[in-house]
């Protein structure tokens, strides 16, 4: 087994969360022992957002993917926009939006549920009205946290520590760009 970026290993990642007991959750209630929260930064590709979510619906995984209301590389208001966020919850996935500070402005396009882009440590934790912020310290800590930010995990692959269930929880933070894209 590789651990490459791509959506075999990603597909790889599920079944040995899987494997290991874990179960999909959401931010909509406190992380419980066994719980994966998946989480997916939208940064560059609606597409690719779609493909990996069509690869989590075939293997029973459900996730948010977190959306920017404003970007250079998409348009969530275009027709295409429309047609991913009504794709991703027909596929039984949230969506979230992915904001820049300090504007979390929340419409009926997203389940309220905040991630900030490049977030800052003076702000990352904060509260958020009327929204749950995924950086809250309930959401986040070093032992229940990794992200493939950059293409490199901090702590290593997960694969082998889900496969284990050595995790209590965990909130995994992936790009599908990253794994869509291969070396893009």
């Amino acid at each position: 087994m590789s651990c490459g970026f791509d959506l075999d290993h990603y597909g790889e990642l599920l079944e040995a969360a899987k494997a290991g007991g874990y179960g999909f959750a959401s931010f909509d209630r406190e992380p419980q022992t066994g719980d994966l929260i998946l989480r997916h930064d939208v940064d560059l590709s609606l597409d690719a957002a779609v493909r990996m979510a069509e690869l989590e619906r075939s293997l029973a995984a459900r996730s948010t993917y977190f959306l920017m209301r404003e970007s250079v590389f998409y348009n969530v208001s275009s027709s295409e926009g429309r047609e991913t966020l009504e794709r991703l919850r027909d596929l039984g996935h949230r969506v979230g939006l992915h904001a820049v500070w300090p504007s979390a402005e929340l419409d009926e396009r997203f389940d309220p549920v905040v991630a900030w882009h490049n977030p800052d440590p003076e702000y990352m934790r904060a509260p958020i009205p009327g929204a749950v912020n995924v950086m809250e310290e309930r959401f986040f800590s070093p032992e229940t946290y990794r992200s493939d930010s950059n293409q490199r995990w901090r702590h290593g692959c997960p694969h082998e520590d889900l496969a284990a269930g050595r995790f209590e929880w965990l909130q995994l933070l992936t790009h599908p760009e990253i794994w869509v894209y291969p070396g893009g």
